[in-house]
């Protein structure tokens, strides 16, 4: 087990987000989470990388145990450190090329000689379909050049885990298709990831879990083929017939 989330409780204010959520990834797991807006995906993915702070919960990572609500910043900086995050919005510095975007997290908090950096971040970005485009700035760059900048920034750390909070949402749907290669590609070769999206495409075909959340809680997870084609509760039934064309 690369990573276990138990009792994962999340609240702004008077509002709970998050109900005691349990999720878990093996190694090579693609897991993709779906849910109408507000049901607490994108928070679940943040406080899992600590871009918000759980109220309550365990994280079991590389076999480690932390309490949520007592985690040190030691312990967060050690499990950033092996994981890897890709936004919704891309999230590069527009001041550097893509080159540079890649190789900022390697020489800034890893601490690489730039020699050094500056070969792995074109090894990710040749990965990605990038190359050619190292030396342009993101105003220069299509949201899917962009995206896929991102993605090979996430790559560059040698992640055990990327967490994907709805990568394509942001993109025409003619870009979407590049960065869904990529991530397919990443699927094949083993990368464990825990996507959030609203490609439901994606979610079947290439997630090996599907995990459906509404209102903060998980209402139904399990293989993705399954549950598309038989759907155990009578919510998920209704979301999917919600959202899926009937050429789906």
């Amino acid at each position: 087990m690369v990573l276990e989330a138990k009792g994962i409780e999340k609240s702004f204010g008077s509002a709970r987000i998050l109900k005691g959520i349990d999720i878990s990834l093996e190694k090579g797991d693609v897991v993709a989470v779906l849910g109408r807006s507000g049901s607490g995906k994108t928070t679940l993915l943040r406080c899992l990388d600590f871009l918000e702070k759980a109220d309550k919960g365990t994280l079991f990572f590389d076999g480690i145990s932390h309490d949520l609500s007592t985690i040190t910043r030691r312990e967060i900086r050690d499990i950033r450190l092996k994981t890897g995050f890709v936004f919704q919005n891309y999230n590069l510095f527009s001041n550097m090329t893509a080159l540079e975007n890649v190789m900022e997290g390697l020489v800034t908090a890893r601490g690489w000689d730039r020699r050094k950096a500056e070969k792995k971040a074109m090894e990710e970005l040749e990965k990605v379909g990038m190359a050619e485009w190292k030396d342009h700035y993101p105003i220069q760059l299509s949201g899917g050049q962009q995206q896929r900048t991102a993605i090979a920034r996430a790559l560059a750390t040698e992640p055990e885990v990327i967490f994907f909070d709805e990568p394509t949402s942001a993109l025409d749907p003619e870009l979407t298709g590049e960065v869904l290669g990529v991530m397919k590609d990443l699927a094949n070769e083993g990368m464990t990831m825990l996507v959030v999206t609203h490609e439901m495409g994606f979610a079947r075909k290439v997630a090996s879990r599907v995990v459906f959340m509404e209102e903060g809680r998980i209402v139904e997870e399990g293989e993705s083929e399954a549950f598309f084609s038989s759907p155990r509760e009578e919510r998920t039934r209704e979301f999917l017939k919600s959202i899926m064309s009937p050429l789906s």
